[in-house]
């Protein structure tokens, strides 16, 4: 596109103009490929479109003007004749415009090479015209950006696009993979149709020799991968298949026999449940699984009876041995707090679990009873004998070798305030007629140490509250049971001469003092607990065992009382 040369119409170049009539790369390029001989044929000739000059080649955004009409057999001439003329000035030529020398070189690679232009206007729907720089500068290139297509080259420029290299025939289908291809079928493929040769694969693949070779190394090895896949994965669903199997269907595992000659202690806590007792058991390496102490507890009859406490068992023993054990008694290292017991029968039978001299888990109770967790409430006079009695609550409690007294102490007393603070003793101290939430608990001690049946108890406690009263006429506010002088005297006689109690002024003695004893006379349970705090309304003041064990029998008068006293006496004369 300079002054020289012709357009393509019959008008001349103007002097003036180097671009005047140029239809750009774009029409010479349609003209040179037009004329392009096809591969490996003679030269085609197609019919030629005429196109817009640069300034109307925009056709609203879709690249070049569509094309119209054909050229003459002459213009394709005189076109490849004017290329051949522009190729020549453009390389070579200088030219001089308005005082200033100006050289234009062409760029192979076209559209990124710089090339520059005189002032013209731009075509304002031609984005590649639009802002044209002044004469000296460069033109925006708009080809080099990541998303256009390539720009266009000069016709004798142009060189074929290389075919992507690749190290395998896709084969006759054109489409089989090389691991499913016959190799000797590929290599006798070499046709003409071959663009590549087939001498540039066997040269690389070290021959034909070497190509057999590299190919069957790579055939093997897929075959290898693929058997080890296979293999693998058929391992794991039988692995898995099994594995389910086995959870479903399959015994749990399970030692044999009755176990080592080694001994274990295992605490079972409250409210355990039979999968938590097996998770103790498996992880002391008494049973060796879960699943199979469960079914041996669900296929005993006596199994859900087991309780919470400490047991002495064997290490690896059958899931079965295992629940028998922990339910025959003598393994059991536990401390039964019976309702009713005194804390001194507690304290010795910790002594004996814990394998302890006689008398150090009541020095412990004694010395530290203000640190196992009594209530503010507990413990308020002075005349207490034994500030953790009525606190240690009845229940099955851990008590094996290795244990602390306290450890043992401090959980009965959690246990006791566990079930005390399900009533307001409070409250219900002022409702009975009570100075101390305390004396509630002591009445309760009364009750279940008096009483005999639980039918016994709520006749038992008003036979308490009524002699409690200010306006008892009958005994004057002395309860007069024998229960708190065999306390005070740590025995359970029921043949108490009237001279030894009279004798006695201790404050537990309930014949020679009025009201309750200072504190409770041992553990009450919690049928005597509600007992004391729902008594009868019968007005009973009057109570007599007559067959001095199981049968009590109550009085509202002294006379009716007097009465059983002699029915009591008789029966024992008779025997």
């Amino acid at each position: 596109m300079t002054e020289y040369g012709r357009g393509q119409g019959s008008e001349p170049w103007h002097p003036e103009d180097p671009l005047y009539g140029d239809g750009g790369w774009g029409e010479q390029q349609q003209a040179h490929v037009a004329q392009q001989p096809a591969y490996g044929g003679q030269q085609q000739h197609y019919p030629q479109q005429p196109q817009q000059q640069y300034g109307e080649w925009n056709d609203g955004g879709n690249g070049y003007a569509q094309q119209q009409g054909e050229y003459p057999q002459q213009q394709y001439d005189q076109q490849l004749h004017q290329q051949q003329q522009y190729q020549q000035q453009y390389e070579q030529q200088q030219y001089a415009g308005q005082g200033q020398q100006h050289q234009q070189q062409y760029d192979p690679q076209w559209g990124t090479g710089n090339h520059q232009q005189m002032p013209y206007p731009a075509d304002p729907v031609d984005p590649y015209g639009q802002q044209a720089p002044a004469y000296g500068g460069e033109q925006p290139d708009f080809y080099n950006t990541p998303d256009a297509y390539p720009p266009p080259e000069p016709p004798s420029r142009r060189r074929a696009e290389p075919e992507p290299e690749t190290d395998w025939d896709p084969g006759p289908d054109q489409g089989e993979h090389a691991f499913f291809s016959d190799d000797d079928a590929e290599d006798d493929d070499d046709g003409p149709g071959d663009r590549r040769g087939r001498g540039d694969r066997r040269g690389r693949a070290g021959g034909k020799g070497g190509k057999g070779k590299g190919k069957k190394g790579r055939n093997g090895a897929a075959c290898l991968v693929v058997v080890l896949v296979f293999g693998g994965g058929l391992a794991g669903v039988a692995y898995f298949g099994y594995q389910f199997y086995q959870d479903r269907f399959g015994e749990a595992p399970d030692f044999a026999g009755d176990g080592t000659s080694q001994q274990v202690t295992i605490e079972v806590p409250k409210g355990a449940s039979g999968a938590e007792i097996g998770r103790r058991l498996k992880e002391a390496g008494v049973v060796k699984s879960v699943d199979a102490f469960v079914a041996a507890q669900v296929q005993n009859p006596d199994g859900e009876s087991i309780q919470a406490g400490a047991y002495l068992l064997k290490k690896e023993m059958s899931a079965e041995s295992a629940v028998d054990m922990m339910l025959d008694p003598k393994s059991q290292n536990n401390v039964l707090v019976r309702p009713g017991e005194r804390n001194a029968s507690v304290y010795a039978a910790i002594d004996a679990k814990l394998g302890l001299d006689d008398g150090s888990t009541a020095d412990v109770a004694e010395e530290r009873s203000g640190s196992l967790g009594l209530p503010d409430w507990a413990d308020d006079n002075d005349e207490i004998k034994d500030p953790l009695e009525g606190f240690l609550y009845p229940g099955t409690y851990p008590a094996a070798k290795g244990m602390k007294p306290e450890a043992v102490l401090k959980a009965m007393v959690e246990q006791a305030n566990e079930e005390y603070d399900k009533y307001d003793f409070a409250a219900k101290a002022k409702t009975l007629k009570l100075k101390t939430p305390l004396q509630v608990i002591t009445v309760a001690s009364l009750v279940q140490a008096e009483g005999k049946t639980h039918d016994d108890y709520r006749k038992m406690a008003e036979v308490v509250y009524n002699r409690l009263k200010p306006t008892n006429t009958e005994t004057n506010q002395l309860l007069q049971f024998d229960s708190t002088f065999n306390y005070l005297k740590g025995q359970s006689n029921i043949d108490i001469s009237e001279s030894e109690i009279n004798s006695n002024q201790d404050p537990y003695n309930t014949y020679t003092n009025t009201g309750l004893p200072p504190g409770p006379i041992g553990n009450p349970g919690a049928d005597a607990l509600k007992a004391a705090l729902n008594p009868t309304k019968d007005g009973w003041m009057y109570f007599v065992a007559t067959d001095g064990v199981n049968n009590t029998e109550f009085a509202k008068t002294i006379e009716e009382h007097q009465r059983l006293v002699d029915e009591f006496n008789a029966s024992r004369d008779d025997n």
